[in-house]
C-alpha cells in the first residue's frame, strides 16, 4: 500500500516536472518593431475624372455668325493663342458694326460745326449740348460693337486658355445665334481648386463607407488601364453626397486632384483610396495580430525573452498593417510568426536559435 502511494507521488512529481519543461521550452518566434504612429483605413472608390466647373470656359459669341472653319477637335490639347475656329459675321452684325462707325464719325462732325456756329453766335448752347450728347452716344455704342469684335471679313477666334477641348457644340457651315455655346475647353489644372465645391474627379462609394468620408480626406487616384496602373495622384475629397444615387445605390463623392498635363485628362476611368478614421494608433503586421475569447492581442517579448501578451483594440485596417491601441512597450518587438504556439510568460528565442 505505501509502496503504491510512493510510486504513485513519484509519477505525478514527473508529469508536473514534464509540463514545467514542456511550459520552459523555448519556442521559435520571428518579431518585428512596433511603432506608434499615423494610419487611416482606406476606402475604395471608383469614378471618372471630370473638368473642375472652376477651370471651364465657354466660348461663344456676342453676335450671329457662321462658323466657315473648324480648327480643332474634341479631345485635343491646346495653348492659349491657338486657333479654334474661323467664323464670318452675319451680314446684318457687321451692317451694325459698319453703321455704328459711320454714326460716330457724323456725331463727331455735328458737333464740331455746332461749335463753330456757337462760337458765332449762330447756335445756342442747349444745340451744342445736344450734340455733344449725340456724339457721346454714337462714341459708346461704337465701343459696344467694337468690343464684340465684329468684322467685316473672316475671324479666326483663338483660344484664351491652356486646356483641351471637352466639347465641341456645332459643325462646320453652321449659323450660331449670338450667345450660343460653340465650344467648351477644360482648363490645365495647375494645384488644388478650393473654390470649387464639385472637385475635379468624381467618384462613387457604398452608402456604408460614405459616413466616414469627410472633406479633407486624403484621395490617392490610380488608373484602370494598363498604362496608368502604376501611376499614382494624391488630392483631397471637397464634398460627400447626402443621398444615395437612385440608379448606381452609392454615394457620389467629389475629390480635389491636381493632375496638371498628366496622363489622367478628362473622362478617364480611375479607382481611388480615400483615407478615413486617420489617427495615431500603435502600428504592427496584420499577423502579429491573433483573437481568443477575451478578444485581440498580441506578444511582445521582453528584455528576458519571454512573451508578454498584450490585450489591444482594433482601430483601423490598412491592408497588412493594424492599427490597434493599447498599453504596448515601443522598447519590446512584437512576434509576428510562431505567435500561435505561446502562452504568456513562455520563453522565446530567434528563428536562428538565439533567445529573443
Amino acid at each position: 500500500m505505501h509502496a503504491c502511494i510512493a510510486m504513485c507521488l513519484s509519477l505525478s512529481t514527473l508529469f508536473e516536472a514534464g509540463n514545467v519543461l514542456a511550459d520552459d521550452a523555448a519556442v521559435a518566434v520571428k518579431t518585428t518593431a512596433v511603432q506608434r504612429a499615423s494610419i487611416a483605413q482606406p476606402v475604395r472608390a471608383y469614378g471618372i475624372v471630370a473638368a473642375s466647373a472652376a477651370n471651364l470656359t465657354s466660348i461663344n459669341l456676342p453676335y450671329a455668325a457662321r462658323v466657315t472653319q473648324l480648327r480643332v477637335q474634341s479631345g485635343q490639347t491646346v495653348s492659349r493663342g491657338d486657333p479654334l475656329f474661323v467664323v464670318q459675321a452675319d451680314p446684318a452684325a457687321a451692317l451694325a458694326a459698319a453703321q455704328a462707325r459711320s454714326a460716330a464719325t457724323l456725331a463727331d462732325g455735328e458737333v464740331s460745326r455746332t461749335k463753330s456756329l456757337f462760337d458765332k453766335g449762330l447756335a445756342t448752347a442747349s444745340q451744342l449740348a445736344a450734340a455733344r450728347k449725340a456724339a457721346q452716344d454714337a462714341r459708346e455704342a461704337l465701343v459696344s460693337q467694337e468690343m464684340s469684335g465684329i468684322s467685316s471679313g473672316s475671324k479666326i477666334v483663338a483660344s484664351p486658355i491652356d486646356g483641351v477641348v471637352l466639347q465641341i457644340s456645332v459643325g462646320q457651315g453652321d449659323q450660331v445665334q449670338a450667345g450660343a455655346p460653340i465650344m467648351q475647353l477644360a482648363g490645365a489644372e495647375s494645384g488644388h481648386q478650393p473654390h470649387d465645391a464639385r472637385g475635379n474627379v468624381m467618384l462613387a462609394v457604398e452608402p456604408s463607407d460614405a459616413v466616414t468620408i469627410h472633406a479633407g480626406d486624403v484621395v490617392r487616384l490610380h488608373g484602370l488601364s494598363t498604362s496608368l496602373a502604376k501611376v499614382s495622384v494624391t488630392g483631397r475629397v471637397v464634398v460627400v453626397g447626402a443621398s444615395i444615387d437612385t440608379q448606381s445605390q452609392l454615394v457620389d463623392v467629389g475629390a480635389i486632384v491636381p493632375l496638371g498635363r498628366s496622363a489622367f485628362i478628362p473622362g478617364t476611368h480611375v479607382a481611388a483610396d480615400i483615407d478615413t478614421n486617420r489617427g495615431m494608433h500603435w502600428i504592427v503586421p496584420r499577423p502579429a495580430v491573433l483573437k481568443d475569447d477575451q478578444g485581440d492581442f498580441v506578444f511582445q517579448v521582453t528584455p528576458d525573452a519571454r512573451a508578454h501578451r498584450v490585450n489591444v483594440v482594433m482601430q483601423v485596417e490598412d491592408g497588412e498593417r493594424y492599427g490597434v491601441d493599447g498599453e504596448l512597450n515601443a522598447a519590446q518587438p512584437v512576434v509576428v510568426s510562431g505567435n500561435y504556439e505561446l502562452k504568456d510568460g513562455m520563453t522565446v528565442q530567434g528563428a536562428g536559435g538565439a533567445p529573443r
